[in-house]
This record gives C-alpha cells, structure tokens and sequence, in this order.
C-alpha cells in the first residue's frame, strides 16, 4: 500500500527564465548542425533559443538522456544530459559536445515535424490553477490550463518555445502545429536507481548494470534535504491525490489544516508518485517542469512529469534506490 504524499513540496527561486521567444521556423532547426556546437558552444546566457541547442536537446531527449524541459538554451540541464549519455554510451565522461559523442548522438530523422490538434487535447482543460492549497483542495481536478499547456508536456517542450515555433497559431482542434518528434518511452527493467544529490539527477540502471535512462532532477534543499543511503521503491502510483499537512510539510501560505488536493498534472506531485521504503519519501512529477533543479524541494526528488512517468513504467517493487552525494 502507497502512503498519502506529506512532505513533498517545492520553493521557489529565482531563477534566469526564456520569456516571450521570437518566432522560429521549424526548418530551420531541422537543418541547424549540432557539430558547431563541439567547437563553439553557446552562452548559457543567450537570450533566445538557438536551433542548434533545439536540435541537440531533442537528440539527447531520443536517446534517453533527457535534457528536461527542451527549450534552446545551453544550461546545466543541457550539460547533465551530454554526460548522461556519455555513460549510456560508455565515452569518457566530461559533459561536453564533443565530435565522438555527437556523431553517435546523431540520426537522419527531423527533429520537429508536424502535429493535428484533436479534439480530446482540449478535454478536462481547468480555468487556472491558483497557488493557495486551500482553493485547490477545493477542485475536482488540477488539469492542465490550456491545449497549448498539454502539448509542450506531451512534447517535452516549454510552452514559450512551442508558441515562438507556432505563431499566431490558436491550438484548436484540427489545425496542424509544430512540435518535437520526441521518441517512444524508455524500455526496460531497472535494477537500481541512483540519486545524486549534489549533481541533481537520477540514473536508472539495468540488471547489467548499464544506464537505461539518465535524468534531471531538483533533489531536496538545505533546509529539507533528501534521504541519505539506500532505500527501496515500495509501488507506483498514477494520477496521485495529494495530502498536505502543515504539521510535517512546510508552510504553504496561510494555511493551518489538513487538505487533500485532487489529482493532475498539475497537482504538486505531478502525474506520478514513486513511493520509496523511507516514509513520506518520493520520486516524483511536478506541475512546473521549466523548474527542474532550478527550485529546492522538499525533500523527496522531483522529475517533469514525462520523464517520472517513463521511469515508473521500468520500475517494479523491490527496486533499490541509492543516494549518493
């Protein structure tokens, strides 16, 4: 049996975010040449997404190193899914672009291509989600705002980037965006999990000890840090419902009392709750993915919803989880 979800929680920082992106065209990240990069790679502080990064983020996205939210910027992210999948790959481990791990990186395949908008993308759509626990607790479902909001989580993208590569485009059903051909999800059984806190990601290894998937993470926070050691996973579960408890979680607001939050993406645990042998201890969604390892949290270990979605359909009972400094 799977224990309400207490502790978990995030705060907030700030942090160097995309804005309003200019338009973009799609061919012109489809034709962008990743090998540019191992030469001259991009400012972190680039003020506008570059095709190239596009196209690299969406690579590594394919591969299974996930770069988080794909956004086209050159960031830690970035950097954590480059050595990711030089562990994948078993390269020499330095994060950087370098021509080896690029020219295994590389396929023939277009990395944005078209998507019809269906009528089932603007179902369950709510009006707003408001940040007082106390009025969510009092919906039926934390769904997503908008067709565009579903979309740039089911492409793995941030919704600036998927407006700057439509625009004037109004996400009605029937009409054709672009979007991220992203792959199929991750396969495979995980034997062990490792959780590295001070590099804030999550590996998923195999029985043979391969990496299966490598993903970004926002691990815990001075103030409310990760569990230490090895721990097991107890269950998965989907749509979770959320329970805070001002008594064990932090402060939320004004709010003094139990509250249960209905389930969504945008619930504070997200689409999926991993529940770990250390009590009230997760892995875990989040209903801010463009936050990944750019806000603490509250102790448990937070992912974007696709990408705890794809390791929870690998992981079985039993499965151990390590944390590591």
């Amino acid at each position: 049996m799977i224990r309400s979800m207490l502790v978990c929680g995030f705060i907030s920082l700030s942090i160097y975010g995309v804005g309003n992106a200019q338009p973009l065209a799609a061919q012109s990240i489809n034709d962008a040449s990743i090998d540019a990069i191992s030469s001259a790679p991009p400012s972190e502080r680039s003020t506008t997404p570059d095709p190239a990064i596009i196209h690299l983020q969406v690579l590594l996205d394919r591969a299974g190193a996930s770069p988080g939210v794909i956004d086209g910027f050159y960031g830690e992210n970035v950097v954590k899914a480059i050595a990711g999948f030089e562990i994948m790959q078993r390269l020499p481990i330095d994060g950087k672009p370098d021509p080896q791990m690029l020219s295994r990186l590389q396929d023939d395949r277009k990395v944005i291509g078209p998507y019809v908008i269906v009528q089932d993308d603007a179902a369950d759509l709510v009006e707003n989600i408001p940040k007082d626990y106390a009025k969510q607790a009092r919906m039926t479902h934390l769904g997503y705002t908008s067709v565009a909001e579903r979309l740039s989580e089911r492409f793995h993208m941030d919704i600036d980037l998927l407006k700057a590569l439509n625009p004037g485009a109004q996400f009605a059903a029937g009409e054709t965006i672009s979007v991220a051909v992203i792959g199929a999800p991750r396969m495979g059984k995980v034997k062990r999990i490792e959780v590295r806190r001070k590099g804030g990601e999550v590996l998923a290894f195999a029985d043979d000890g391969s990496a299966l998937a490598v993903y970004p993470a926002t691990i815990g926070s001075d103030d409310n840090p990760s569990p230490v050691g090895r721990h097991k996973v107890n269950g998965v579960a989907r749509d979770p419902k959320y329970t805070y408890n001002p008594k064990v979680n932090f402060q939320q607001g004004h709010n003094r009392k139990l509250l249960k939050l209905p389930s969504g993406p945008n619930n504070p645990v997200g689409t999926v709750w991993i529940d770990l042998s250390e009590p009230t201890y997760g892995i875990h969604g989040s209903p801010e993915p463009s936050l990944i390892d750019k806000a603490g949290s509250h102790g448990c270990v937070r992912l974007t919803n696709w990408d705890v979605e794809e390791l929870a359909g690998m992981v079985k009972p039993g499965v151990i989880v390590d944390f590591a400094d």
